[in-house]
């Protein structure tokens, strides 16, 4: 039997970190790929009649006008994104909602915010992993980590980690901007907040990044969520798409804080988007929720497709006036 003071586990050393640039990288998502806005078809005209009353045809039709109602309303909207949003090209789709107002808050996971300034400042985005990691250079590009960590090391007292580095690429005024969401937070006040899992993220690899200082922004962020989830009572509207983990359980915590501090939060609308079903998208947005007075729906496809006929399908009901929901009130 060992006896003694037991040895600390050797930390590695990071130091010595071979990076490289992300000019010579190869990487599969490029913004000449990414969906565009354009008006709504006509077609968008005949929804109800295009879609079937049934299942996920009728759920489609009540979620984009729970939406309407909201804006109207002048509740919140709510989108938490995993990063595949942003790697499917739907970058342009949200910022616009971003702008028109109907998206009053964003919550991000860390993954969203490298694909997002890797978007903004190059245009490019998603390393082949498979090649990299061969090589001992998956996630070692120096570019993204040294941007997102000066960004953190000099954010402001009271800013959180979205907007610390909205703040940066506003300052740069990058050459793709128009796509980032962390931008558009900046530009238009919304808040975007940023929900970190340590060790999860290639930048987290670089010896430029400051464990603690991550962890304390990230938790500001956490709070300012949570300010904002307490609000969605009386029409407001959350809605995850593509995060399967952590954004449904950040979600959780925050509703149970608004809970907590401020009494039962009732008749609001969660919605999951998704390409697979998952545990806790379906339990923390769709069935817990709903046992407390709010309303949850499931809708299960690609983000590629679903996303753009949503954002369709909410400009138009905006442009024509009062909703369904409101004419039946």
């Amino acid at each position: 039997m060992k006896t003694g003071k037991r040895s600390s586990p050797e930390k590695m050393n990071l130091d010595k970190v071979q990076t490289g640039s992300i000019a010579d990288r190869t990487s599969k998502v490029r913004v000449e790929d990414f969906a565009r806005v354009v008006p709504p078809e006509e077609w968008f005209d005949r929804l109800e009649q295009a879609l079937p009353r049934i299942l996920a045809g009728e759920s489609f039709i009540r979620v984009a006008d729970h939406i309407v109602t909201a804006v109207r309303r002048e509740r919140p909207v709510i989108f938490m994104l995993g990063a595949h949003i942003i790697k499917c090209g739907l970058s342009a789709l949200i910022v616009d909602l971003m702008r028109r107002g109907v998206i009053t808050g964003v919550a991000l996971n860390g993954a969203g915010v490298i694909h997002d300034v890797e978007i903004a400042r190059w245009g490019e985005t998603s390393e082949d992993v498979e090649t990299a990691l061969a090589q001992g250079r998956f996630g070692m590009t120096s570019e993204t980590a040294d941007f997102i960590n000066s960004a953190l090391g000099n954010a402001g007292k009271d800013e959180g980690y979205g907007a610390c580095v909205g703040r940066c690429l506003a300052r740069d005024d990058p050459p793709h901007g128009e796509l980032s969401l962390l931008l558009a937070g900046y530009r238009y006040d919304v808040p975007v907040t940023v929900h970190v899992a340590l060790g999860t993220d290639v930048i987290h690899q670089h010896p430029s990044t400051d464990g603690a200082r991550v962890g304390e922004l990230s938790y500001r962020d956490f709070k300012i969520l949570a300010g904002l989830i307490s609000q969605i009572g009386d029409g407001g509207v959350v809605l995850n798409a593509g995060s399967a983990v952590i954004l449904p359980e950040v979600f959780l915590k925050c509703l149970s804080l608004a809970v907590n501090l401020h009494g039962q939060v009732g008749k609001f609308v969660t919605v999951n988007f998704d390409m697979n079903r998952h545990y806790r998208p379906t339990m923390n947005l769709v069935r817990r929720p709903a046992r407390l007075g709010g309303r949850g729906y499931e809708l299960t496809g690609q983000h590629e497709v679903m996303i753009p006929l949503l954002s369709a399908a909410i400009r138009h009901g905006l442009a024509q006036g009062r909703s369904k929901e409101e004419t039946s009130a």
